[in-house]
């Protein structure tokens, strides 16, 4: 079997992903989560907070959020169907470093939280 054979092989056997729905999909759950920050910001400023203060309580929020969502499982259901559109905010750091501390709790807090959580 030559080169071309295989690819042919491969390209035939590999299931095709819908590429425009997916990248559709990412933007709008991507944007979505960018506006709902923006939302905190505007309220965090109504209530009274500076626009450095409102800015740094968006992101403590958000990562709480995602941090919370990966701990009850949703986060991962979120992503399936989102995919990058959950990696690119802040949210997507805060998911990726919960769930490795979440993997491994079960070597303890120093060795297994702690050690691999970055």
């Amino acid at each position: 079997m030559n080169k071309k054979e295989y690819n042919d092989l491969v390209n035939k056997k590999a299931p095709h992903s819908p590429i425009l729905k997916n990248c559709a999909v990412a933007y709008l759950v991507g944007g979505a989560i960018c506006t709902a920050g923006h939302g905190l910001k505007e309220l965090f400023l109504y209530l009274g907070a500076s626009d450095k203060d409102a800015s740094s309580l968006v992101c403590i929020t958000l990562i709480f959020l995602a941090v919370l969502a990966t701990g009850l499982g949703i986060f991962d259901n979120l992503a399936r169907f989102a995919g990058a559109g959950t990696f690119v905010p802040i949210t997507g750091f805060a998911n990726a470093v919960s769930s490795c501390a979440i993997d491994n709790k079960s070597e303890g807090y120093v060795l297994g939280v702690g050690a691999k959580m970055f």
